[in-house]
């Protein structure tokens, strides 16, 4: 398994640590962006490569390699951004067609994603390679358009701005893995720049939900590097605990005349005895050569599932099993098959109530990421394993999909992911496969705002808690689009098409009480007409300031994805400010905000030759309100204002 092009979420459970064996000497800017990188410091080596692509004709390896740190950041936004940018140079490898459509599919934009992979197998003549890829975008489409019945909630009360992963319920309590909270940061993951992983208890509440977290005090807890995930028997008295080996006898792997030491997985089987617990190790671990984790128990407690990258699987990770022998040990491992194993990663097995296998993969048509499937059968025999769809699945990595209860047609139980709109990297989630006895539903319309006719093919998204989607599609050929929608919820309404700056509208069902249909319009202003300016609404800068403040950036991340998504449009990019203070001063203030602006889009993959900043200060108005004129806050407010004028399409 190739360690250094493990996603975020592997780099938690079959995690290596850089430990540089040899010395380097004072890099100069590019050097030391290099550096970091290669030793998976993406956070610390993207600012640097910032800084280097900022020139009228950068570096496509520095290009490359700053969309790469993003996408392993979890910044698809950034990382789309940035292969935008790539894949239109004429120098650029045809292998940035994959990584660029890979970022889409995590941006849900499935269509676009599919269009690129294809180019990737024209140009390539390797259809094979993106198959997969592209099955899962025509599938993603489909399920967003029309999600199950799942109703997936975050629990809130324990997520934290870490990690939070990996539910298994153990008496009436669940345990689950976690990266501990300020008190621990002194001892770190250098890749991640965040805590070891440590094993967390919490309460389940009458409605399923998670409460009361607490860092588990027992002394699985006490190892150096990562610990987690956890399960146990059914009788809790025996644990199976994936750990990082500590030691220095890893594996050493190579690269650019470095050494890096790796530290693989080990399992470790924790059987209770009076208080305190006897500790054994897996006996198939082997450090020196692979990982061993993520084990599961079938309902009989024969079988034990695992996750490992040992020889002779049919991927980069699959998972394995042991048949308990006469003896009370755990026979060899065996492979689990075909239908199970992929060329790619399997990972996070469980076994359901009903003895059904869920497991995550990366090798089978899905939406982006590690998807959630599900097969029944038993050792290496399964059947075809079907994708949990949409909203169980995400664009992002889903995984430790866990049931615990099951009570008529109704099966609840716990997943993880690290979709869009959750409090850290990796959140855990309940859900429930209920249908709502209230049905409430969102019927809408597009247009263009210029000629009001009615548009069609605009791509609509419905948003919930922030930038967490809901759902996705295409408005209709008579430009309608319909959405079905929970009570007690507040969201967000996109609207987006190539040639239109978008348009969004807010609306809640908080507070309705029986089932209703609402309706909204969406109207898509035109980019095309030359001269013409748009008004940027409700971007606000504190008092006498000009740098870009959160609520305004989230605002401006929908100019740059339209900018990123019309690649020849030029913009002039325009600040005004209200009539009090001196007009020079206000002249000068507006200029430092159009810059401000204008830096903020380049920082986020735009480039700098396709835009002007120009302060206009108090020279235009949109009102009475001049000098010496009395006006209310409101009308003051009308004339400070954000706007971009096409320049060139």
């Amino acid at each position: 398994m190739n360690k250094k092009y493990i996603k975020y979420i592997f780099l938690l459970a079959f995690s290596i640590s850089s430990n540089v064996v040899s010395a380097q000497e004072q890099p100069g800017l590019r050097q030391r962006a290099d550096q970091l990188y290669t030793q998976f410091k993406y956070a610390n080596a993207a600012p640097i490569y910032l800084k280097l692509v900022d020139t009228k004709n950068p570096k496509l390896k520095d290009l490359e390699r700053l969309a790469d740190c993003y996408q392993r950041m979890n910044d698809y936004e950034a990382a789309e951004n940035w292969y935008a940018r790539i894949v239109q140079d004429r120098e650029s490898k045809i292998e940035n067609l994959i990584h660029y459509g890979s970022v889409l599919k995590s941006n849900s934009r499935y269509a676009e994603a599919k269009k690129v992979l294809s180019q990737y197998a024209a140009k390539s003549g390797d259809s094979k390679r993106v198959a997969n890829e592209i099955l899962g975008c025509d599938s993603a489409i489909l399920w967003m358009a029309k999600p199950t019945s799942h109703q997936i909630k975050n629990e809130t009360e324990i997520n934290s701005g870490f990690a939070d992963f990996a539910v298994f319920p153990i008496g009436n309590k669940v345990y689950f893995t976690a990266e501990p909270d300020e008190r621990f940061l002194k001892n770190k993951d250098g890749r991640t720049g965040n805590p070891f992983l440590k094993i967390y208890t919490a309460e389940q509440s009458a409605d399923h939900h998670l409460t009361a977290k607490l860092i588990d005090k027992s002394s699985f807890n006490n190892e150096s590097y990562h610990v987690g995930p956890i399960i146990s028997n059914q009788k809790g008295n025996t644990l199976f605990i994936t750990r990082t080996y500590p030691g220095k006898n890893g594996e050493v792997n190579k690269e650019n005349n470095r050494k890096f030491r790796t530290n693989n997985l080990e399992l470790f089987i924790y059987t209770s005895n009076n208080g305190t617990y006897d500790v054994v190790p897996f006996a198939y671990n082997d450090v020196k050569k692979y990982s061993v984790g993520h084990a599961a128990l079938s309902l009989d407690e024969k079988v034990l599932y695992f996750v490992s990258d040992m020889p002779g699987g049919f991927g980069q990770t699959d998972i394995w099993f042991c048949e308990l022998q006469s003896d009370g040990k755990w026979g060899k491992p065996q492979n689990a098959g075909p239908n199970i194993n992929t060329e790619e990663e399997e990972m996070f097995p469980n076994i359901g109530v009903d003895g059904t296998l869920y497991y995550s993969s990366n090798g089978l048509p899905g939406m982006g990421g590690l998807d959630i499937f599900a097969s029944k059968g038993a050792k290496s025999t399964w059947t075809k394993s079907q994708n949990l769809r949409y909203p169980v699945n995400s664009p992002g990595d889903d995984f430790a999909f866990i049931t615990n209860k099951s009570i008529d047609d109704t099966v609840m139980g716990y997943l993880s992911s690290n979709r869009k709109g959750g409090l850290g990297n990796d959140d855990i989630y309940s859900f429930s496969n209920v249908k709502p006895k209230m049905i409430l539903a969102l019927k809408g319309l597009t247009v263009n705002k210029t000629t009001a006719q009615t548009l069609a093919a605009v791509n609509v998204t419905l948003y919930a808690n922030g930038r967490q989607i809901v759902a996705k599609q295409h408005s209709q050929a008579d430009g309608t689009f319909f959405f079905e929608l929970e009570k007690g919820k507040d969201y967000m309404v996109v609207g987006q098409k190539e040639q239109f700056f978008s348009d969004s509208t807010a609306l809640s069902t908080q507070g309705l009480s029986k089932s209703d249909t609402l309706n909204l319009t969406l109207r898509l202003e035109p980019l095309f007409e030359i001269g013409k300016s748009i008004a940027i609404q409700n971007i606000h800068y504190d008092f006498d300031k000009d740098n870009i403040r959160k609520d305004a950036a989230k605002i401006l991340d929908e100019l740059v994805r339209t900018m990123r998504d019309n690649p020849t449009l030029e913009i002039e990019l325009s600040s005004h400010t209200d009539s009090r203070g001196a007009d020079s001063y206000n002249l000068d203030l507006s200029q430092r905000r159009a810059n401000s602006v204008v830096n903020y889009l380049v920082n986020r993959g735009i480039s700098r030759s396709r835009m002007t900043a120009k302060g206009y200060g108090e020279t235009q108005l949109l009102n009475h309100c001049g000098n010496g004129q009395k006006c209310s806050a409101e009308e003051h407010q009308a004339n400070r204002r954000t706007a971009f004028k096409i320049l060139k399409y």
